[in-house]
Protein backbone atom coordinates (compact mmCIF):
# COMPACT_ATOMS: atom_id res chain seq x y z
CA UNK A 1 0.00 0.00 0.00
CA UNK A 2 1.48 3.50 -0.88
CA UNK A 3 -0.73 5.57 1.38
CA UNK A 4 -0.21 3.03 4.58
CA UNK A 5 2.19 3.22 7.56
CA UNK A 6 4.90 0.45 6.80
CA UNK A 7 4.96 -2.04 9.27
CA UNK A 8 7.41 -1.30 12.35
CA UNK A 9 7.39 1.93 12.78
CA UNK A 10 6.17 3.91 15.66
CA UNK A 11 3.76 6.79 15.45
CA UNK A 12 4.72 9.98 16.51
CA UNK A 13 3.46 11.44 19.64
CA UNK A 14 2.96 14.84 19.38
CA UNK A 15 4.41 15.10 23.27
CA UNK A 16 7.86 13.63 21.79
CA UNK A 17 7.66 16.00 18.57
CA UNK A 18 10.98 18.24 18.80
CA UNK A 19 9.82 22.72 19.04
CA UNK A 20 10.56 23.79 15.65
CA UNK A 21 9.83 27.68 16.40
CA UNK A 22 12.92 29.40 17.07
CA UNK A 23 12.37 32.59 19.02
CA UNK A 24 15.00 35.56 19.56
CA UNK A 25 14.47 38.95 21.41
CA UNK A 26 15.98 42.42 19.50
CA UNK A 27 15.57 45.73 19.38
CA UNK A 28 14.49 48.08 16.30
CA UNK A 29 17.46 50.24 14.98
CA UNK A 30 16.11 51.26 11.43
CA UNK A 31 13.17 52.00 9.64
CA UNK A 32 13.71 50.55 5.94
CA UNK A 33 10.70 50.43 3.06
CA UNK A 34 6.92 50.69 4.36
CA UNK A 35 4.55 49.69 2.00
CA UNK A 36 0.40 49.04 2.98
CA UNK A 37 0.48 46.54 5.65
CA UNK A 38 4.14 46.23 6.11
CA UNK A 39 7.26 47.75 7.59
CA UNK A 40 11.22 46.24 6.88
CA UNK A 41 13.59 46.48 9.94
CA UNK A 42 16.71 46.34 10.74
CA UNK A 43 16.98 44.76 13.92
CA UNK A 44 19.37 43.90 17.12
CA UNK A 45 19.01 40.65 18.37
CA UNK A 46 20.28 40.37 21.93
CA UNK A 47 23.86 38.45 22.03
CA UNK A 48 24.70 39.24 18.65
CA UNK A 49 26.88 41.80 16.86
CA UNK A 50 25.49 41.93 13.38
CA UNK A 51 21.94 43.58 12.91
CA UNK A 52 19.82 41.81 10.95
CA UNK A 53 16.96 42.48 8.39
CA UNK A 54 13.33 41.54 9.58
CA UNK A 55 9.31 42.07 8.90
CA UNK A 56 6.50 43.38 10.60
CA UNK A 57 3.05 42.99 9.72
CA UNK A 58 1.30 46.17 11.02
CA UNK A 59 -2.12 44.50 10.35
CA UNK A 60 -0.61 41.87 12.72
CA UNK A 61 0.94 43.24 15.59
CA UNK A 62 0.57 46.96 15.01
CA UNK A 63 3.21 49.63 13.81
CA UNK A 64 7.29 49.71 15.28
CA UNK A 65 9.32 52.29 15.54
CA UNK A 66 13.29 52.62 16.48
CA UNK A 67 13.98 51.48 19.49
CA UNK A 68 10.74 49.51 20.05
CA UNK A 69 11.89 45.78 21.62
CA UNK A 70 10.26 42.98 19.83
CA UNK A 71 10.08 39.35 19.62
CA UNK A 72 11.12 37.46 16.55
CA UNK A 73 10.44 34.58 14.94
CA UNK A 74 14.06 33.14 13.24
CA UNK A 75 13.05 29.96 12.49
CA UNK A 76 12.90 30.08 8.47
CA UNK A 77 16.23 32.41 8.03
CA UNK A 78 18.50 29.78 10.28
CA UNK A 79 16.96 27.17 8.03
CA UNK A 80 18.18 28.96 4.89
CA UNK A 81 14.69 28.75 3.63
CA UNK A 82 13.36 31.34 0.67
CA UNK A 83 11.90 33.71 2.91
CA UNK A 84 14.19 37.02 1.43
CA UNK A 85 15.73 36.77 4.06
CA UNK A 86 13.05 38.20 6.95
CA UNK A 87 13.09 36.91 10.32
CA UNK A 88 9.42 37.71 11.14
CA UNK A 89 8.24 40.07 13.87
CA UNK A 90 5.67 38.53 16.35
CA UNK A 91 4.90 41.05 18.60
CA UNK A 92 6.45 44.23 20.51
CA UNK A 93 7.22 44.49 23.65
CA UNK A 94 5.01 46.89 25.84
CA UNK A 95 3.51 48.44 22.69
CA UNK A 96 0.03 49.53 23.25
CA UNK A 97 -2.82 47.53 21.36
CA UNK A 98 -5.98 48.44 19.65
CA UNK A 99 -8.50 46.07 19.44
CA UNK A 100 -11.21 48.07 17.95
CA UNK A 101 -11.93 47.22 14.47
CA UNK A 102 -15.37 45.74 12.20
CA UNK A 103 -14.88 42.24 11.19
CA UNK A 104 -15.42 38.66 13.15
CA UNK A 105 -13.62 36.44 10.47
CA UNK A 106 -10.21 35.42 11.61
CA UNK A 107 -7.70 34.39 9.36
CA UNK A 108 -4.34 32.38 9.75
CA UNK A 109 -6.69 31.31 12.81
CA UNK A 110 -5.40 29.34 15.39
CA UNK A 111 -1.97 30.53 15.25
CA UNK A 112 -0.01 33.20 17.36
CA UNK A 113 -0.75 34.84 14.09
CA UNK A 114 -4.78 34.89 13.52
CA UNK A 115 -6.01 38.25 12.90
CA UNK A 116 -9.37 39.96 12.31
CA UNK A 117 -10.86 40.77 9.22
CA UNK A 118 -13.79 41.96 8.14
CA UNK A 119 -14.84 39.89 5.26
CA UNK A 120 -17.13 40.29 2.20
CA UNK A 121 -19.48 37.59 2.98
CA UNK A 122 -20.25 39.19 6.45
CA UNK A 123 -23.09 40.61 7.53
CA UNK A 124 -21.48 44.04 8.77
CA UNK A 125 -19.66 43.99 5.03
CA UNK A 126 -21.04 46.75 2.37
CA UNK A 127 -20.25 44.44 0.53
CA UNK A 128 -22.20 41.14 1.27
CA UNK A 129 -25.26 41.78 -0.64
CA UNK A 130 -23.53 41.95 -4.04
CA UNK A 131 -21.63 39.03 -3.51
CA UNK A 132 -24.64 36.85 -2.44
CA UNK A 133 -26.04 37.83 -5.51
CA UNK A 134 -23.24 36.83 -7.74
CA UNK A 135 -24.18 33.32 -7.76
CA UNK A 136 -22.56 32.64 -11.70
CA UNK A 137 -19.33 34.47 -12.96
CA UNK A 138 -21.08 34.22 -16.66
CA UNK A 139 -18.16 32.92 -18.75
CA UNK A 140 -15.50 35.59 -17.08
CA UNK A 141 -12.34 34.58 -17.95
CA UNK A 142 -10.13 33.40 -15.08
CA UNK A 143 -6.69 32.83 -15.15
CA UNK A 144 -5.22 29.87 -13.31
CA UNK A 145 -1.60 30.68 -12.84
CA UNK A 146 0.41 29.02 -10.30
CA UNK A 147 3.30 31.60 -9.33
CA UNK A 148 3.24 35.09 -7.75
CA UNK A 149 5.73 35.92 -10.44
CA UNK A 150 2.99 35.48 -13.46
CA UNK A 151 0.41 37.61 -12.37
CA UNK A 152 2.25 41.03 -13.86
CA UNK A 153 2.61 39.53 -16.35
CA UNK A 154 -1.03 37.76 -16.91
CA UNK A 155 -2.51 41.18 -16.31
CA UNK A 156 -0.21 43.19 -18.29
CA UNK A 157 -0.75 40.70 -21.91
CA UNK A 158 -4.30 41.47 -20.53
CA UNK A 159 -4.25 45.16 -20.49
CA UNK A 160 -2.16 45.40 -23.84
CA UNK A 161 -5.30 43.76 -25.54
CA UNK A 162 -7.38 46.66 -24.43
CA UNK A 163 -6.35 49.01 -21.68
CA UNK A 164 -9.69 49.86 -20.28
CA UNK A 165 -10.35 45.84 -19.28
CA UNK A 166 -10.89 45.40 -15.36
CA UNK A 167 -8.28 42.95 -14.26
CA UNK A 168 -8.54 41.52 -10.81
CA UNK A 169 -5.88 39.34 -8.75
CA UNK A 170 -7.18 36.58 -6.03
CA UNK A 171 -4.69 35.58 -3.87
CA UNK A 172 -4.92 31.79 -2.44
CA UNK A 173 -3.43 30.59 0.54
CA UNK A 174 -0.72 28.42 -1.19
CA UNK A 175 1.99 30.78 -0.30
CA UNK A 176 2.46 33.59 1.55
CA UNK A 177 -0.22 34.30 3.78
CA UNK A 178 -0.04 38.65 4.00
CA UNK A 179 -0.42 39.87 1.25
CA UNK A 180 1.83 42.60 2.37
CA UNK A 181 4.74 40.33 1.70
CA UNK A 182 5.31 41.05 -1.52
CA UNK A 183 6.62 44.05 -2.81
CA UNK A 184 5.14 43.49 -5.97
CA UNK A 185 1.54 43.49 -5.06
CA UNK A 186 2.33 46.91 -3.77
CA UNK A 187 3.18 48.01 -7.10
CA UNK A 188 0.37 46.61 -8.64
CA UNK A 189 -2.02 47.98 -6.99
CA UNK A 190 -0.32 51.29 -6.56
CA UNK A 191 0.32 51.45 -10.62
CA UNK A 192 -3.00 50.81 -11.33
CA UNK A 193 -2.53 47.65 -13.08
CA UNK A 194 -4.92 45.55 -11.07
CA UNK A 195 -7.91 46.83 -10.20
CA UNK A 196 -8.31 45.29 -6.44
CA UNK A 197 -6.83 42.36 -4.99
CA UNK A 198 -8.87 39.15 -3.08
CA UNK A 199 -7.37 37.49 -0.40
CA UNK A 200 -8.72 34.05 -0.28
CA UNK A 201 -8.93 31.66 2.28
CA UNK A 202 -6.22 32.06 4.82
CA UNK A 203 -4.58 35.06 3.04
CA UNK A 204 -4.99 38.45 4.11
CA UNK A 205 -4.35 42.38 3.61
CA UNK A 206 -6.25 42.15 0.03
CA UNK A 207 -8.39 45.12 -0.89
CA UNK A 208 -11.27 42.93 -0.12
CA UNK A 209 -10.97 39.80 2.14
CA UNK A 210 -13.07 36.41 1.25
CA UNK A 211 -13.68 33.23 3.25
CA UNK A 212 -13.13 30.75 0.39
CA UNK A 213 -11.94 31.01 -3.21
CA UNK A 214 -15.51 30.68 -4.28
CA UNK A 215 -16.58 33.94 -2.54
CA UNK A 216 -13.25 35.30 -3.55
CA UNK A 217 -14.40 35.02 -7.68
CA UNK A 218 -17.72 36.44 -6.87
CA UNK A 219 -16.17 39.38 -5.01
CA UNK A 220 -13.79 40.24 -8.15
CA UNK A 221 -16.74 40.40 -10.60
CA UNK A 222 -19.69 41.67 -8.44
CA UNK A 223 -17.53 44.41 -6.22
CA UNK A 224 -14.18 45.42 -8.07
CA UNK A 225 -16.11 44.81 -11.66
CA UNK A 226 -13.43 42.73 -13.10
CA UNK A 227 -13.68 41.58 -16.78
CA UNK A 228 -10.93 39.48 -16.08
CA UNK A 229 -9.62 37.26 -12.53
CA UNK A 230 -6.17 36.27 -12.19
CA UNK A 231 -5.62 33.32 -9.20
CA UNK A 232 -2.80 32.36 -8.07
CA UNK A 233 -0.73 31.87 -4.72
CA UNK A 234 0.95 34.22 -2.91
CA UNK A 235 4.93 34.13 -3.25
CA UNK A 236 6.40 31.37 -1.38
CA UNK A 237 4.99 28.36 -3.07
CA UNK A 238 6.26 25.25 -1.70
CA UNK A 239 7.10 22.06 -4.01
CA UNK A 240 8.82 18.72 -2.93
CA UNK A 241 9.81 16.91 -6.11
CA UNK A 242 6.76 14.26 -5.06
CA UNK A 243 3.75 13.64 -8.00
CA UNK A 244 1.55 15.16 -5.34
CA UNK A 245 3.58 17.60 -2.86
CA UNK A 246 3.27 21.55 -4.26
CA UNK A 247 1.28 24.15 -3.54
CA UNK A 248 0.63 24.79 -7.34
CA UNK A 249 -2.14 21.93 -6.84
CA UNK A 250 -4.62 24.95 -6.34
CA UNK A 251 -4.25 25.41 -10.32
CA UNK A 252 -6.19 22.73 -10.57
CA UNK A 253 -8.88 23.76 -7.87
CA UNK A 254 -9.01 26.76 -9.52
CA UNK A 255 -9.89 25.97 -12.55
CA UNK A 256 -12.65 23.73 -11.24
CA UNK A 257 -13.82 26.34 -8.97
CA UNK A 258 -14.33 28.98 -12.09
CA UNK A 259 -15.66 26.19 -14.17
CA UNK A 260 -18.62 25.57 -11.52
CA UNK A 261 -19.54 29.04 -10.98
CA UNK A 262 -19.70 29.43 -15.14
CA UNK A 263 -16.76 31.71 -15.80
CA UNK A 264 -14.22 30.50 -18.45
CA UNK A 265 -10.77 29.24 -16.53
CA UNK A 266 -7.82 29.79 -18.89
CA UNK A 267 -5.10 27.70 -17.50
CA UNK A 268 -1.85 29.06 -17.08
CA UNK A 269 1.21 26.94 -18.41
CA UNK A 270 4.34 27.16 -16.44
CA UNK A 271 7.01 26.71 -18.43
CA UNK A 272 10.70 26.91 -18.56
CA UNK A 273 13.67 26.61 -21.12
CA UNK A 274 16.73 27.89 -17.96
CA UNK A 275 15.62 25.66 -15.08
CA UNK A 276 18.20 22.80 -14.39
CA UNK A 277 15.61 20.51 -12.69
CA UNK A 278 14.68 18.32 -15.63
CA UNK A 279 11.17 17.98 -13.96
CA UNK A 280 10.27 21.35 -14.85
CA UNK A 281 11.74 21.90 -18.19
CA UNK A 282 9.59 22.69 -20.55
CA UNK A 283 6.05 22.05 -19.20
CA UNK A 284 6.82 22.14 -15.48
CA UNK A 285 5.46 18.74 -13.49
CA UNK A 286 3.12 20.82 -11.67
CA UNK A 287 1.46 22.33 -14.58
CA UNK A 288 1.33 19.01 -16.00
CA UNK A 289 0.12 17.34 -12.88
CA UNK A 290 -2.33 19.59 -11.99
CA UNK A 291 -3.92 19.84 -15.47
CA UNK A 292 -3.51 16.03 -16.72
CA UNK A 293 -4.38 14.20 -13.51
CA UNK A 294 -6.36 16.91 -11.40
CA UNK A 295 -8.41 19.44 -12.73
CA UNK A 296 -11.90 17.97 -12.85
CA UNK A 297 -13.19 20.86 -15.32
CA UNK A 298 -12.25 21.19 -18.87
CA UNK A 299 -10.03 24.55 -19.31
CA UNK A 300 -8.76 26.49 -22.22
CA UNK A 301 -4.70 25.90 -22.25
CA UNK A 302 -2.61 28.46 -23.35
CA UNK A 303 0.31 27.79 -25.22
CA UNK A 304 2.86 30.10 -26.22
CA UNK A 305 3.93 30.09 -30.55
CA UNK A 306 7.91 28.89 -29.73
CA UNK A 307 9.98 29.57 -33.13
CA UNK A 308 12.38 26.29 -31.61
CA UNK A 309 10.88 23.55 -33.52
CA UNK A 310 12.56 21.62 -31.03
CA UNK A 311 11.14 23.31 -27.91
CA UNK A 312 7.63 23.21 -29.48
CA UNK A 313 7.82 19.39 -30.22
CA UNK A 314 8.71 19.03 -26.53
CA UNK A 315 6.21 20.39 -25.08
CA UNK A 316 3.55 19.27 -27.56
CA UNK A 317 4.71 16.01 -26.68
CA UNK A 318 4.69 16.79 -23.08
CA UNK A 319 0.97 17.83 -23.08
CA UNK A 320 -0.07 14.56 -25.07
CA UNK A 321 1.64 12.23 -22.51
CA UNK A 322 0.22 13.67 -19.13
CA UNK A 323 -2.87 13.68 -20.73
CA UNK A 324 -3.29 17.69 -21.05
CA UNK A 325 -4.45 17.95 -24.72
CA UNK A 326 -7.09 14.97 -24.01
CA UNK A 327 -8.70 16.55 -21.50
CA UNK A 328 -8.40 20.52 -22.21
CA UNK A 329 -8.93 22.84 -25.29
CA UNK A 330 -5.03 23.98 -25.90
CA UNK A 331 -4.93 27.45 -27.96
CA UNK A 332 -2.04 28.39 -29.77
CA UNK A 333 -0.81 32.30 -28.60
CA UNK A 334 1.09 34.43 -30.04
CA UNK A 335 2.54 36.50 -27.54
CA UNK A 336 4.16 40.09 -27.32
CA UNK A 337 7.34 40.54 -25.67
CA UNK A 338 7.03 40.05 -22.22
CA UNK A 339 10.07 42.40 -21.02
CA UNK A 340 8.40 45.21 -22.98
CA UNK A 341 5.24 44.34 -21.39
CA UNK A 342 6.38 44.71 -17.68
CA UNK A 343 8.36 48.04 -18.87
CA UNK A 344 5.07 49.49 -19.91
CA UNK A 345 3.72 49.41 -16.36
CA UNK A 346 7.57 50.42 -14.40
CA UNK A 347 8.12 46.83 -13.34
CA UNK A 348 10.90 44.19 -12.76
CA UNK A 349 9.91 40.99 -12.41
CA UNK A 350 11.85 37.62 -11.77
CA UNK A 351 10.38 34.29 -10.97
CA UNK A 352 13.53 32.00 -9.29
CA UNK A 353 15.88 34.49 -9.63
CA UNK A 354 15.29 34.79 -14.02
CA UNK A 355 13.92 37.38 -15.81
CA UNK A 356 12.79 37.65 -19.05
CA UNK A 357 16.03 37.78 -20.96
CA UNK A 358 17.30 34.54 -18.68
CA UNK A 359 13.51 32.68 -19.03
CA UNK A 360 12.30 33.95 -22.06
CA UNK A 361 9.81 30.45 -22.18
CA UNK A 362 8.53 31.22 -18.64
CA UNK A 363 7.57 35.27 -19.18
CA UNK A 364 6.01 33.22 -22.63
CA UNK A 365 3.82 31.15 -21.06
CA UNK A 366 2.50 33.65 -18.62
CA UNK A 367 1.97 36.25 -21.69
CA UNK A 368 0.16 33.93 -23.49
CA UNK A 369 -2.83 33.29 -20.68
CA UNK A 370 -2.48 36.86 -20.44
CA UNK A 371 -3.47 37.72 -24.24
CA UNK A 372 -5.90 34.68 -24.54
CA UNK A 373 -8.04 35.81 -21.38
CA UNK A 374 -7.83 39.73 -22.44
CA UNK A 375 -9.43 38.89 -25.95
CA UNK A 376 -12.35 36.64 -24.59
CA UNK A 377 -12.32 39.38 -22.05
CA UNK A 378 -12.91 42.38 -24.63
CA UNK A 379 -15.19 39.66 -26.43
CA UNK A 380 -17.48 39.23 -23.83
CA UNK A 381 -17.25 43.10 -23.00
CA UNK A 382 -17.99 43.99 -26.50
CA UNK A 383 -20.96 41.67 -26.27
CA UNK A 384 -22.87 43.14 -23.13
Amino acid sequence: MCCGRPNGTAKLSPDTEPPVVRIRNGRVMEIGDRRPGATELRVQIDGESAAATAINYDQVTGPVEVGDRVVLNTTAVELGLGTGGFHVVMARVGGPVDATGPGHVMKARYTPAQVRVLAVEEEASPHRAAVAACTDLGGLPVVCAELHSMVPVVAAAARSVGDHLVVAYVMTDGGALPLAFSRLAAELRAGGLVAGIVTAGQAFGGDLEAISLYSGLAAAKAVLGADLVVVAQGPGGMGSGTAFGFSGTQVAEAVNATAALGGRPVACLRLSGADLRPRHRGVSHHSLTALGRLALARSTVAVPELADPELRALVDRQLADAGVAGRHDLVRVATPEPAKLLAAWDLEVTSMGRGPDQDPLFFAGAAAAGSLAGRLAAGGRAAR
